[in-house]
Parts: structure tokens; sequence; C-alpha cells
């Protein structure tokens, strides 16, 4: 099911005892999360209700002992799974214990398991005994029309009235960058001014076009680990007034390609950009990349206001962290 799928079920009352949310747009993962997370605990406190647990740490007896402990406020417990099919975890033999949790939920009422990926091997038991009803595909639009959709969803979900100029700039200028989107919309309604509909010059005033900019010159100095010169295109780009969500999206975009080569995947573009990106995927290992993915991810918390941090020592560290 998609995004709005899961919504619709939810809103209409039916909460699976499982969900496993797959996808390479980190964005609707968290918001199939979030959707989950209301349904499940309601108003109740997260605090003794929800257990978040990752596949590199937890333990197979850990999980099962989270997926068996009843709620203590809450409606129901929720029980959050993140990349259970890392290295580390395969060799626990977790994934065979998530095929174990998955058959004791069946129907239970007290008890929901989210199972968060970026990738899964659709062949292994634990995907399997999910069911194909239960699993949230979030990947990202690709095609004109898909990412016109989603910018004018995402801009009716912020109460934001969009002109078909706007729409079309806006994709035309972001791509299918969604975690950039969502700021983007917001900062183009502000130009707009409160209750006004956004035209195309404001998202021209307003969105930065991440084209324009020396982001490729970033990209593949994290990508080769030129760490000193990276900080230095980040600091020329920042002063020069590029968005920090649109570098963030960048970067999302740049490690997702090289993910994909690193997997044996294909992905588009000029032959002398995907030897280059060859090159560079050659320097992480998978593990490697998905913490680089999810180092992004914290970023992108960072940047919507989590930890105080400010955008610019988020943005510098995390160009440490990917090209260290």
């Amino acid at each position: 099911m998609t995004l709005d799928d899961l919504c619709a079920e939810l809103e209409a009352g039916r909460v699976r005892s499982s969900y496993l949310v797959v996808g390479a747009e980190p964005l609707l993962r968290d918001d199939a999360l979030e959707a989950i997370q209301l349904a499940t605990l309601a108003d109740g406190p997260s605090d003794f209700d929800c257990e978040r647990l990752d596949g590199e740490t937890v333990t197979a007896a850990a999980l099962l002992d989270a997926v068996g402990t009843l709620p203590v406020l809450a409606p129901r417990r929720l029980v959050v799974l993140r990349e259970p099919e890392s290295t580390r975890a395969k060799a626990r033999g977790l994934t065979d214990a998530l095929a174990d949790a998955l058959a004791a939920l069946k129907d239970s009422r007290d008890t929901v398991l989210v199972v968060l990926a970026e990738k899964v091997d659709g062949r292994s038991r634990w995907v399997k005994a999910f069911g194909s009803a239960a699993v949230v595909r979030c990947e990202p639009p690709r095609k004109g029309a898909a990412l016109s959709a989603f910018i004018a969803a995402e801009a009716s979900r912020q109460g934001v009235a969009l002109e078909r100029a706007a729409i079309a700039l806006l994709a035309e200028r972001t791509g299918p960058q969604l975690l950039v989107l969502r700021q983007e919309i917001a900062k183009a309604a502000l130009f707009a001014g409160p209750g006004e509909k956004v035209k195309a010059k404001h998202v021209a005033e307003s969105t930065s076009d991440v084209a324009e900019e020396p982001i490729w010159d970033l990209t593949d100095a994290i990508g080769e680990g030129r760490c000193g010169d990276a900080l230095v295109v980040l600091g020329k780009m920042l002063r020069a007034g590029s968005a920090p969500p649109a570098i963030l999206g960048a970067f999302v975009t740049h490690f997702r390609k090289l993910t994909s080569i690193r997997n044996g995947g294909v992905v588009a573009g000029a032959p002398f950009l995907i030897r280059k990106l060859e090159g560079q995927s050659g320097r992480f290992s998978p593990g490697r990349l998905l913490s680089c993915l999810a180092a992004i991810h914290q970023t992108d918390l960072a940047l919507k206001g989590a930890g105080g941090l400010q955008p610019e020592l988020a943005l510098e560290r995390l160009v440490i962290a990917l090209a260290s």
C-alpha cells in the first residue's frame, strides 16, 4: 500500500499488528511511522509504550521481549525496529527472531510492530511473514506528473494554495527531493504572505536552484574524501545564500546513487558521471553508506529544530562525518 492508503486505513479505525515500511524516501517513511504512532498510542504518553530498536545493536532476545511486553498506559504498545537486515543483525539471528515475532503477533491487540527499512530482500522469510497488505511502499515520485501531484498534496497539507506555474517551478528547481520540497513550499508561502496564493514569482524569489550552485563540487569532494575542500565549498555556498535544506537534499540524492551502485544497481547519467560515482562508491562499505544516510536523516531533524543546533553548524558536522 502507499502512504495515502495507510492513512485512509488508519483513519477508518483499522490498526494492523505489524507494518513493514520500506522504500528509498526517508520523508515518506517518517510520515508513515508518525501516522502509525498516532493511531497506536492515541493521546497516551510514549515514554512507557513506545520502544525503538536498531537492527545494528538489538539482540534477538531483546526484540522478542519488546514485542511480548504489554502496554502500560496507551491502548497498545508500539515497537519500532530499524534496518533488521544489516550484516550484524543477520549474524545475531535477528531476522529469524523477527519472523517468529511476526507469527506471535498475528491478530494481536496489545502490540504493533513497525519495521523501517530502505531496502529489503523480498525472498526473506521475515518479509513474507508480513503479507503484501501490511507493506507500506515509500518510494519518491520520479515522473513529472507524480512529482507535481506530491507538491500539490503537500501544499494542501500545509494549507498553502499554489498556482500551477508555481508547482511546475518547484518541481524544476528541486526535483524529487521531498525533504527539500516540504521546506521550500513553506518558504514560498512566507514570501507570498498570509492567505495569498503562491505564484511562480514567489517560488523564484524564495527557492534556490541547486543546479546553479557548485553542489557537484561539494558532493565530489565528500565522495572522494577531501574533507577540507568540502568544508570550503560548503562555506562558499552558505555565504552565497544557498538554502541548507536544498544542500541536504543534494546529499540525499548523491548517497542514494552511491548506495545503488555499491549494491549492484543502475543509475542514470552520462558515462563520465557514472564512472565518477563508481570510483567514489568504492570508498564506502554497504554498512558505511547506511550510516551516512542515517547521519543525513539526523541532520534533517536538526534543520527542523531538533537539538537546537544552528543549520550551518549541523551541515558542517555532517560534511565532516560524510567525508572522513
